[in-house]
């Protein structure tokens, strides 16, 4: 029942979309789509990755990957369906607000226009933190807690603190274009402001740009500091310098906007920022191979075939191993458009790069999680985990599937 009103009301909104845009003329749709891509994409963004969180976990419950165990999870936690549930909503929510904005806008209703995204983007941070005991609270509340230890780590970097900033770097140019919806709201620019006059103010010229980008890599850094000072591994410190190598991408790329010498950057800081992009790219998908997967394929070990992966692997078939190998690797190339913001011009095409690198990542977790849960059961260290508690989630989870 909640799938068809869903889909019901997706059909309507999709229907008053068409007839707003229709009824706008050209100049006045040009001007629309800009504004309504900077507030809603964003938004979609977050609720698509939230939909592939959900196919993560339905696909290690298959794969028995036991990730509760691997994040640490009460038994409170979300199933694949209750993730999706979330996911639904978010789009709905986001859907309508969409919707009502560009329908007032093709009355003219400027002003009503402009409080649409203010609302959403108030209302989701509001739901996130609701201080009550619903709306999946202990999961809503687990999530705010290692968002706060992610910003500051002054305690043991556990699994979950690194894995959602690790998310978040993949997400960086998400959270660059949530700022600069803020900053229109702030300053009063959210509609019926030109283009160039918004862009004086909250553009391309910005500071604050290149600092959200650099963000969650600089939460990454500190935190591989801090397993190195628990640890004394040093394997943390070349994961530090991992994250240090996007910092000159994303300088370099916001110098362009700040020098009145166009030529200069064109020959002396873009063959720079070229060859920190190829060494962030090849830095990245070594480690992404070799440390966070666990796979011998780049190691120069490789005297198998077999060991050309590894011992152990969850996943039936081993041509999903030299697909993800091969697929990360390309989809590294697009490393640049996430991160350099005087590539940001056309849109569609950020667009396009921003979700593919999303895609990247859905994709090096499912691996990146059945590493450190074979970590997890074949150390000496751990504690075993018994299959019954495998069986036992896959009960819990299809009684809730007939609940739904």
């Amino acid at each position: 029942m909640q799938l068809f009103v869903f889909s019901l009301w997706i059909i309507v909104s999709l229907k008053v979309i068409k007839d707003s845009v229709f009824r706008m003329d050209m100049a006045v749709w040009n001007k629309t789509f800009f504004e309504a891509f900077a507030y809603y994409n964003p938004l979609f963004m977050m609720a698509m990755m939230v939909w592939l969180w959900g196919v993560n976990v339905q696909v290690f419950l298959r794969s028995r990957v036991n990730y509760a165990k691997v994040f640490d999870l009460d038994h409170n936690h979300l199933t694949h369906w209750e993730i999706w549930k979330i996911a639904s909503w978010m789009t709905v929510l986001v859907l309508t607000s969409l919707t009502a904005y560009l329908y007032l806008e093709s009355y003219g209703e400027r002003k009503l226009a402009a409080s649409q995204p203010v609302i959403v983007y108030c209302l989701l941070p509001l739901l996130l933190a609701l201080p009550v005991n619903a709306l999946f609270a202990s999961s809503r509340f687990y999530f705010l807690s290692t968002i706060v230890r992610m910003i500051f780590p002054f305690q043991p970097i556990s699994f979950a603190d690194f894995f959602v900033a690790d998310v978040l770097t993949s997400m960086s140019k998400v959270l660059s274009d949530v700022e600069r919806v803020f900053c229109r709201i702030y300053y009063h620019q959210v509609t019926g402001v030109p283009e160039d006059d918004a862009n004086l103010m909250c553009g391309n010229h910005s500071y604050w740009i290149p600092c959200i980008l650099a963000f969650p890599y600089l939460c990454r850094f500190f935190q591989c500091l801090r397993q190195f000072s628990d640890t004394g591994d040093k394997s943390c410190l070349l994961n530090a310098l991992k994250y240090t190598t996007t910092f000159p991408v994303i300088v370099l790329s916001a110098l362009k906007y700040h020098m009145s010498d166009v030529l200069v950057w064109e020959a002396t800081y873009r063959p720079l920022w070229l060859l920190c992009c190829v060494i962030n790219t090849c830095y990245s998908f070594y480690w992404d191979v070799t440390r966070d997967w666990d796979l011998g394929l780049l190691t120069g070990n490789c005297k198998t075939k077999k060991s050309a992966l590894r011992s152990s692997m969850l996943y039936n078939q081993r041509w999903v191993y030299f697909w993800a190998i091969s697929s990360n690797l390309l989809l590294r190339c697009s490393w640049t458009f996430k991160l350099s913001a005087h590539l940001r011009h056309n849109r569609l095409t950020v667009f396009t790069f921003s979700g593919l690198e999303m895609l990247r990542r859905f994709q090096w977790i499912f691996f990146r999680v059945e590493s450190e849960y074979n970590k997890m059961i074949t150390s000496s260290s751990a504690v075993e985990i018994p299959l019954t508690e495998v069986v036992e989630e896959k009960e819990r989870l299809f009684a809730s599937d007939h609940d739904t």
